[in-house]
């Protein structure tokens, strides 16, 4: 279910709301919003026990379960091949759109065990990193 939230009040209620459900989890988007609120959601989600996926790397780095999403730094390295190609004359409409090709699985151990979540070992041999 989808609860919108437009301050820390209500990131509170929401939370709230989904722990009370019977196997509540989170998926967080990666929007403006939650990634300037990422502290308070993430020790939010601690608090109410709420396991919680987010698309960017360094919520699994300041302590949320897990994270799968692109590689945040690729698009920046493919810039520089057009740079490169525009610098050479080529036309910016003529380029086309590149879409992300690496993402990463980013898996919180210590969150997992102060949250009581089992690891499946296949999630675990397909994570490109393990924080302990």
């Amino acid at each position: 279910m989808k609860r919108p939230t437009r301050d820390a009040a209500e990131i509170d209620q929401a939370l709230v709301g989904i722990s009370g459900e019977p196997k509540g989890g989170l998926i967080v988007s990666p929007d403006p919003f939650t990634i300037a609120n990422r502290g308070l959601i993430i020790s939010l989600a601690a608090r109410y026990r709420l396991p919680a996926i987010y698309a960017y790397r360094y919520f699994a780095a300041d302590g949320g379960l897990l994270s799968y999403g692109h590689d945040i730094h690729e698009p920046w390295r493919q810039a520089a091949s057009y740079v490169d190609k525009i610098l050479k004359g080529a036309s910016p409409a003529n380029l086309p759109i590149q879409q992300p090709t690496k993402f990463e699985l980013i898996i919180n151990l210590k969150t997992a065990k102060a949250l009581g979540v089992t690891i499946p070992p296949q999630l675990l041999d397909r994570a490109d990193e393990l924080i302990e």
